[in-house]
């Protein structure tokens, strides 16, 4: 299973973006949950956001009420709005899925999307 993002770029401080994640064509999710993490230069990977296949969703303390992430469980593509952009939200930003339990442990990951949140 391949995983294709889209979106992300750039965007002043307090503007908005929007990233989506969809499964390679002919392909079926076998995880419950897909996410977004991003990786800052020079920190650590880090989680953002997550929605199950029920529709249960976590995020990251440090985006909470700004981000929204969504699912569209029969096509198996997720997105996430980005709003009131924040200059420390600029990272790498990586789709992924796999099982979620008491945690979430990511298993297939697709590549980086910069975003770029400025002044």
């Amino acid at each position: 299973v391949q995983l294709q993002a889209f979106g992300g770029g750039s965007a002043q401080i307090g503007g908005s973006l929007r990233l989506s994640c969809s499964v390679s064509r002919d392909r079926r999710l076998t995880y419950n949950t897909m996410g977004w993490y991003r990786q800052a230069p020079g920190k650590q990977r880090e989680l953002v956001a997550i929605i199950s296949r029920g529709g249960n969703t976590d995020y990251a303390d440090s985006v909470k009420g700004r981000f929204t992430i969504s699912r569209d469980g029969v096509k198996d593509t997720i997105s996430l709005q980005m709003n009131t952009l924040k200059v420390e939200d600029t990272a790498v930003y990586y789709c992924n899925a796999g099982p979620w339990t008491t945690s979430y442990y990511p298993q297939v990951w697709g590549q980086g999307t910069q975003v770029t949140v400025s002044s």
